[in-house]
């Protein structure tokens, strides 16, 4: 096995590991040494394209979005190097996965280990290493960016995981990406990002998801319902229920983002991202009891007016209609989601939950508070 080279945070000279050891699961670490730096390229125009092979860092990349996008770029022939804190392994084997492949989808991804708020290890490193493209998937304040396009002045793409959390809530829907932002928003961060973008000279991609879901979702999006269906409970869903919603499966958020890889349309370009159709909450629990093959749910519906939860969430989306167009990456892009919702639903169970792997455990605690109020009788 060959010697092993690792990057430590607040220290920019490079320490050589004994052969034996390995980085999480076999993902290799590296060294500027390693690669020769490419031609200056013109500043501001698109050079890098999807069929080129190109050195591309991944910001993140160990948990969900980047997971099946960092196999595509692999498979594509890409090298592709994660940048993480180290604290989780780079790699995992997917449900469904053979052995085979994830064998040789780890060996060939690389590992860059630090942390992205250190501003000068990232500038010292990432200068080193010259890097084509750079997808940031988990990049939230503007002040994180400026030192990579600072270290990376011939910067082929930049491409922003963004959210279509930053839309000013509006009476006219779906939001299109030309709407206002919201300065005050909690994605406010995404959104000052996306300006810094505009500001620099770079070209640039941000792409908007509304609800992502999927296998590996940390978020409890799906998993929220699955929980009470296996146990077979009451779903609580607030207010009417007719709230008007859109999820996006993550491999189709994957795809769009490989879409987007040297592509000129692309170019300074925002995108919404998400499912074909928009879905009720009420629509969205039978959607995920026939997803996982269980009955028709029971729904409880509640003012949450009328109940104090304290700090705990009791329901996984924000209660009002939000959802986006997403024609504009159709039509430029050529892009087109490939699940809808009952299969994109299925998979997820089929390849998460419904093999007893999830992230976070049940809780049914504010469920209990509004039924104890809904269902049994008050004296």
């Amino acid at each position: 096995m060959a010697s092993l080279v690792a990057i430590q945070p607040k220290q920019p000279s490079f320490s050589v590991l004994p052969s034996s050891h390995s980085d999480f699961n076999g993902a290799r670490l590296i060294s500027s040494f390693q690669y020769k730096r490419k031609p200056c390229l013109s500043k501001g125009t698109l050079q890098v394209t999807a069929s080129s092979e190109k050195k591309i860092l991944i910001m993140g990349g160990t948990r969900f979005i980047g997971v099946f996008l960092s196999r595509l770029l692999v498979k594509e022939g890409h090298q592709v190097t994660l940048f993480t804190r180290g604290k989780a392994p780079i790699s995992q084997q997917l449900p469904g996965e053979s052995d085979q492949d994830y064998a040789d989808f780890s060996s060939k991804l690389l590992h860059l280990k630090g942390d992205r708020m250190d501003f000068d290890f990232v500038k010292s490193s990432l200068s080193a290493e010259g890097y084509d493209v750079v997808y940031d998937i988990n990049g939230r304040e503007a002040n994180e960016v400026e030192p990579i396009l600072d270290a990376l002045p011939n910067l082929e793409q930049y491409i922003y995981c963004s959210s279509a959390g930053v839309y000013l809530k509006t009476d006219y829907l779906p939001h299109f990406e030309a709407d206002a932002g919201d300065p005050k928003s909690r994605h406010k961060g995404k959104l000052e990002t996306e300006s810094l973008l505009v500001s620099r000279d770079v070209n640039w991609t941000s792409l908007r998801p509304v609800y992502i879901y999927g296998p590996l979702n940390y978020n409890p999006v799906e998993e929220w319902f699955f929980h009470r269906l296996k146990a077979g409970r009451p779903i609580p869903i607030p207010n009417s229920g007719m709230q008007i919603t859109q999820l996006g499966h993550v491999k189709d958020l994957a795809k769009a983002f490989v879409q987007v890889l040297g592509n000129e349309k692309a170019s300074k370009q925002v995108f919404n991202i998400s499912g074909e159709k928009y879905v009720t909450f009420d629509g969205l629990a039978r959607a995920c009891a026939k997803a996982g093959g269980f009955p028709e749910p029971e729904l409880v519906h509640y003012n949450p007016k009328e109940f104090d939860f304290g700090k705990k969430k009791a329901f996984p989306f924000r209660d009002q209609h939000f959802f986006t167009s997403i024609e504009k990456a159709k039509a430029l892009l050529g892009w087109k989601p490939e699940f809808d919702l009952v299969e994109g639903l299925t998979d997820s169970y089929n390849l998460d939950f419904g093999r007893g792997t999830f992230r976070k455990a049940a809780d049914f605690s504010t469920d209990d508070i509004i039924l104890e109020k809904k269902l049994v009788p008050q004296s």
